[in-house]
């Protein structure tokens, strides 16, 4: 398993904030091995910086990736409502229609 110092780093390499779906995580490794990809470009010399560059990518994605495998996720319905985007609407609903304008008076 990384270190804690290694994830944060690998996470700074591909632009994430402290939080991140796995959709966002996968995005940014492609960007960046696309940008980076060492047969994308001609010259000696931006082929073998691009080869480091690239092979930093492609660890803090193996780091990454390793990370999220051990991950535990939960299946219990208060945990998975949380990531629910209805859970929040119905919360707006259910205070409009429980009188959320007499919370104001008072």
């Amino acid at each position: 398993m990384a270190s804690f110092e290694e994830i944060d780093e690998a996470r700074r390499l591909f632009g994430l904030d402290e939080s991140a779906t796995l959709k966002e995580i996968k995005g940014a490794y492609r960007r960046l091995a696309h940008k980076y990809h060492p047969d994308k470009y001609g010259s000696p010399e931006e082929k073998e910086k691009n080869e480091e560059v690239f092979k930093s990518v492609s660890r803090a994605h193996d780091i990454l990736m390793q990370y999220l495998a051990g991950y535990r996720y939960s299946f219990k319905k208060e945990d998975v409502k949380l990531n629910d985007p209805q859970t929040e609407y119905d919360e707006h609903i259910k205070r409009f229609y429980d009188g959320w304008w007499d919370e104001t008076e008072g």
